[in-house]
């Protein structure tokens, strides 16, 4: 982000266009034809978020039982991203068990018993485990079905006015449902509606989404494109040279990356609970549009719609009472520590209002999201992806509400339907099947001399213990080099790369920031950069020997130091290590200044 950006207009939604290939898809089987559409739908943002969105085909198949043909659901399963997913991430169940659950359907006080007889239908010993939306797949009657999640519908979903303005963009073609929380009941409601409004090409799911059908993959595809192509122009149309969010009222600060480096450990040090956490900071344009609007107060807090938001950006975020007209870090520090235990307060009120007797225990109350007028969005969270990722859900969630209030007014999820998601128990097995965490999971780690090989090799045993790395070299580019190799064994989030010169004050300095900005913080530092010089003390000029000093010594100093303030600000502890050599026990010949 360009420290001059300047908004004033409200920002414009992404219209998407068709990237289908028709001699490529020629190529494909069907389940590869499936495949494709999936991956060019997840592929593309601006059709759907992360992890959003569930797409599926109904495809003939040879039952290994019987050796007859029968007829098979391939969905998504649970818990994948129809962007990166292979083939293995699809469900595939038998379509005539999934038509006779309904035997077993007694009405919406049953959605999580359907969850458990979906495991039955599994064709063909797929391991892969069903989603919840797999009902609005099975129960329509098309053989291809999209469901997505793009900023662009959910406007319309999330808005007063938003069943008013599906009809008057697509004229009756697109239906309309109430907010329904997914499961067995929405697929029910949503082949109802279809049997009733046989003319419907679609149906607008209240505060969820839009699905989709077509008779071929090319045809969902570019369907499912269409709509969401019609609903951006069509928002764009309502707010061309409008402010949003009540107009601008903030300026972005010049500062603010130097600010989130101030706030990011300090928050985190105040962060209650058994695991540390990474954090991510955000100054791109929504963020910088949305903090710094008249009405950031009131959309706050009515939190987000889509479940799929929610689920990663909790009920709502927190406003960091930073004011930009008087930029006092200092006071804005102090102050934080009563704003993160108010939310937390707020946060269990919230859980004990809504619970039920079977609800799963109180979870980490902290925030995920922190927004800072003039500065961007900061986001907490048990790794640096997660972190990340739910920045980016929180960037689609201002563009829902700019989009809804242009067409009416927005409106959020009702607090107990929110409660329900982030609390149901299906969750909380999702939950409980995770992976343990390892052993430096959440820690972050400076590592200076990280091009060469002590310094490479300690990061990479950083890095499968969990922790995530910043590796600093002199030589920028060969820090760059083997961190881009490591990225590509542990992924682009754990790994950074940053040069500096250790006796340069104003470098490590700056380096810290740029770690505290990048992970939130530091946990552990690992003092390695070195020289190494042979030469009688007779011979050791003034120069080798002050470069030794500067090096060895003052060097040293300068990492720890700046490493023990970081550290001191988080209040969490930490780790400083300092690599050396047998030579300061044990002098051996004709080193006279790196001995000493």
């Amino acid at each position: 982000m360009n420290a001059q950006t300047k908004i004033s207009a409200a920002l414009p939604f992404a219209v998407p266009s068709s990237r289908w290939d028709d001699a490529h898809a020629a190529k494909l089987s069907p389940p590869e034809l499936l495949l494709y559409r999936s991956n060019l739908l997840g592929g593309d943002l601006t059709v759907t978020n992360f992890g959003g969105g569930n797409t599926s085909a109904k495809l003939a198949e040879v039952d290994p039982l019987t050796g007859e043909h029968v007829e098979v659901l391939w969905v998504k399963g649970s818990g994948g991203d129809i962007g990166s997913m292979k083939l293995d991430g699809f469900s595939t169940l038998y379509q005539d068990k999934l038509r006779g659950l309904e035997a077993h359907y007694d009405g919406p006080d049953d959605d999580d018993k359907m969850v458990g007889f979906l495991p039955h239908c599994t064709f063909n010993l797929n391991a892969r485990v069903a989603s919840i939306d797999t009902p609005l797949h099975s129960l329509l009657p098309f053989a291809h079905v999209d469901h997505v999640h793009p900023d662009a519908i959910i406007a319309l979903a999330a808005s007063s006015g938003g069943e008013a303005a599906t009809q008057e963009i697509w004229g009756g073609k697109i239906g309309w449902l109430p907010w329904k929380r997914p499961g067995y009941t929405l697929g029910v409601m949503l082949r109802d509606y279809v049997q009733a409004n046989p003319q419907v090409e679609g149906v607008m799911l209240a505060g969820h989404g839009i699905i989709c059908w077509a008779d071929s993959a090319k045809a969902c595809y570019e369907h499912t494109v269409q709509l969401i192509a019609d609903a951006a122009a069509y928002l764009n149309a309502k707010q061309e040279g409008r402010p949003a969010f009540g107009g601008q009222i903030v300026a972005p600060n010049p500062d603010r990356a130097a600010i989130a480096a101030d706030l990011m450990p300090r928050l985190r040090g105040l962060m209650t609970g058994a695991r540390r956490k990474l954090g991510h900071f955000s100054d791109d344009a929504e963020a910088l549009e949305f903090v710094g609007s008249a009405d950031l107060q009131r959309l706050a807090a009515l939190g987000t719609s889509c479940p799929d938001h929610f689920l990663r950006t909790k009920i709502c975020p927190l406003v960091v009472g930073f004011d930009p007209a008087k930029p006092d870090v200092d006071a804005t520090l102090a102050a934080l520590s009563g704003e993160v235990a108010a939310y937390r307060e707020g946060y269990a009120a919230y859980y004990d209002r809504c619970k039920h007797p079977n609800s799963p225990p109180l979870r980490d109350p902290n925030a995920v999201v922190y927004l800072v007028p003039g500065v961007g969005m900061l986001t907490f969270a048990k790794d640096k992806a997660t972190a990340r990722i739910s920045g980016e859900f929180y960037v689609n969630a201002i563009n829902v509400m700019r989009g809804a209030d242009t067409v009416s007014e927005y409106c959020g999820l009702p607090e107990q339907e929110a409660f329900d998601i982030e609390y149901w128990l299906l969750e909380e097995a999702k939950l409980s099947r995770m992976p343990k965490p390892k052993s430096l999971a959440g820690r972050v780690a400076f590592v200076t001399g990280g091009a060469g090989g002590i310094g490479s090799a300690t990061a990479e045993r950083f890095l499968k213990e969990g922790a995530c790395v910043v590796l600093a070299d002199i030589d920028g580019k060969a820090a760059a080099d083997v961190a881009a190799g490591m990225a590509k064994v542990y992924g682009k989030d754990v790994v950074r790369a940053v040069q500096m010169n250790v006796t340069d004050e104003a470098q490590v300095i700056a380096a810290y920031a740029e770690t505290a900005a990048e992970f939130g913080g530091l946990d552990i530092l690992v003092s390695n950069a070195g020289i190494a010089s042979s030469a009688p003390i007779e011979e050791t000029s003034l120069a080798l020997w002050n470069k030794n000093m500067d090096i060895l010594s003052t060097g040293y100093f300068l990492v720890s130091r700046d490493a023990f303030r970081l550290m001191r600000a988080q209040g969490i502890g930490g780790a400083v290590i300092f690599v050396a050599s047998k030579n300061g026990l044990a002098a051996s010949p004709n080193a006279s200044a790196y001995c000493t």
